[in-house]
């Protein structure tokens, strides 16, 4: 394939992956509500796509999409009754379009058929629902497969990813690209006569190519987000496939779609999501026959919301099942060791012990998951996004897990802190306050106990923790941090102050050493390290006895 016709298949997957999930989603519409307008979109849909995969060589594609188109002719014409068999069938259709064009199925894959098996199942409806001795069905032009000349192969390359930006974005990036460029002929012009001009001059030059950048900035951090709802689509498809196979009945609703988030925060939710719907299905809905004993609805309701508050994005994943056995929990938490005899005090407590590795209250854990069973990775997954998880249970009425997670993960605004000649910056959603480490503390050691207001304090020296070596000061701080209901202090030579810090992936050196998220670059061109808050508060606050190892 020549470079020119691989860019032309590059933008085919693209726009065949949208039109895929189009097709996708007004299926299950035509499945819920059956109408003459959803059956022309969806005839719109598949016609488009036959089209793209005819003429870029994927002729498999485009047979099984006539094939397809021929099915739902005589859908339209009643010739055949679209029932729940018969959906199921249509969207294995989709998965198996997307296989013949390379694409990667997104239905329950122990539903989906080969793409062979999903064409000879299609072909012999339409060849039964015909009637005997009729005229074909009329199909539609194909259109003309191009010519492509032979070339040298040339070596695969993993698909790029891609984002739609708005014409009106990039022409306003473009534009401030260039008075960006020109304050900068400015300020040069200015600082090469500088005797000319007062320092105060000269600073406000600087100022307004700052403010000038900042704009910059913001616009290309606008331009990464996307709708959240490109990101739960697929999983009206899942939710069907889960419920169709467990034998339940569930209603599916979303709100918030159009809530915009980074790409990458958008890409890395995916799996967190899964856990938290199959485990929604699975575990938290009952099946209708037990709903109708409790006195419900037998259709249950899995519900996301999606929400922007105070700068972050809000994900409510919301069931009505039966909740969580706080009495199963406590027995299960106490059979592994996480409990001693005493019960904690608080829900919020209880609740956050299915989040925790390996813990599962499900009698029989499923190959699709069990209540606790792959939670903790949600957790950890969400904290790695720098966010937080939290559970709300009512016994009888449902269960709703709460992500908080920030809209982007490029820039962060950040409480710079120095320990010897190194500089570290910890993330100023996890700062809570600043305060003088007492005297009687000053004495090495990796960590420590405090009484703050009353309350016992663990702390961990940063210089010790990194082994940094040297002395500390004469007077040192403790800046207190948390997440969740977890706070504890780090020991620091000096407090630098807040800024926005631009994040970059730490080198291979420092990948896998505990307490490390990324790095960035100061002003004076010094690399900095961006501490992992989680991970710290874990090393912490669970030290059995932290003034044992000081």
């Amino acid at each position: 394939m020549t470079p020119e016709l691989q860019q032309v298949h590059a933008i085919f997957l693209v726009e065949a992956e949208e039109q895929l999930a189009t097709l996708e989603r007004e299926l299950l519409a035509l499945e819920r509500s059956p109408g003459p307008e959803v059956l022309r979109a969806v005839f719109r849909t598949v016609h488009t796509f036959k089209g793209g995969a005819a003429s870029v060589g994927h002729p498999e594609a485009a047979e099984l999409a006539h094939t397809l188109e021929d099915l739902l002719t005589l859908v339209e014409t009643r010739a055949v009754v679209l029932h729940a068999g018969l959906g199921s069938l249509l969207l294995q259709a989709v998965d198996a379009l997307r296989e013949r064009v390379g694409l990667s199925a997104t239905g329950d894959s122990t539903l989906s058929l080969p793409a062979a098996e999903v064409q000879d199942l299609l072909a012999n409806l339409v060849k039964a629902a015909r009637p005997v001795g009729g005229a074909p069905l009329e199909r539609a032009p194909e259109p003309p497969a191009p010519t492509e000349p032979e070339s040298p192969a040339a070596p695969e390359q993993a698909p790029e990813h891609t984002l739609r930006v708005g014409l009106s974005r990039l022409d306003r990036m473009l534009d401030l690209t260039g008075e960006i460029a020109i304050a900068r002929g400015r300020l040069a012009t200015m600082l090469s006569q500088a005797h000319r001009y007062t320092p105060q001059q000269l600073l406000e030059a600087h100022h307004e190519g700052d403010r000038l950048h900042l704009d910059l900035q913001e616009l290309v951090m606008k331009v990464r987000m996307v709708p959240i709802g490109r990101t739960l689509q697929p999983f009206a498809r899942a939710v069907r496939d889960l419920a169709l196979r467990l034998e339940k009945q569930v209603r599916w609703e979303v709100s918030g779609e159009d809530v915009e988030v980074d790409t990458t925060v958008a890409e890395l939710l995916r799996d967190p999501l899964t856990h938290l719907v199959r485990n929604a299905v699975d575990h938290g809905l009952e099946t209708p026959e037990r709903r109708r004993a409790r006195g419900k609805a037998p259709t249950g309701t899995l519900s996301v919301r999606a929400f922007h508050e105070a700068g972050t994005l809000v994900i409510q994943v919301a069931d009505d099942g039966a909740g969580l056995d706080r009495e199963r929990i406590l027995s299960r938490a106490r059979a592994v060791g996480l409990l001693g005899a005493e019960a904690p005090s608080d829900d919020d407590t209880l609740l956050r012990l299915i989040l925790e590795p390996g813990f599962s209250t499900a009698a029989h854990v499923t190959e699709l998951s069990g209540r606790g069973v792959g939670l903790d990775v949600v957790k950890r997954n969400v904290e790695a996004l720098r966010g937080t998880l939290q559970v709300e249970s009512t016994p009888g009425q449902g269960t709703t897990f709460h992500l908080r997670l920030p809209l982007t993960l490029s820039i962060i605004e950040g409480f710079s802190v120095a320990v010897g000649n190194e500089t570290y910056v910890i993330p100023l959603e996890h700062v809570h306050e600043c305060v003088e480490l007492p005297d009687a503390e000053r004495q090495p050691g990796r960590t420590g106990m405090i009484q703050l207001r009353g309350t016992a304090l663990p702390y961990l020296r940063l210089r010790e923790h990194f082994g940094l070596g040297g002395g500390p000061p004469a007077r040192e701080s403790l800046v207190v941090i948390g997440q969740g209901r977890g706070q504890a202090g780090l020991a620091v030579d000096a407090l630098l102050g807040q800024g926005q810090t631009v994040i970059k992936p730490l080198g291979t050196f420092c990948q896998g050493l505990p307490g490390l998220s990324g790095s960035t670059l100061l002003g004076d061109g010094r690399v900095a390290l961006i501490l992992d808050v989680p991970a710290l508060l874990q090393q912490t606050v669970k030290s059995p006895n932290p003034a044992a190892s000081a």
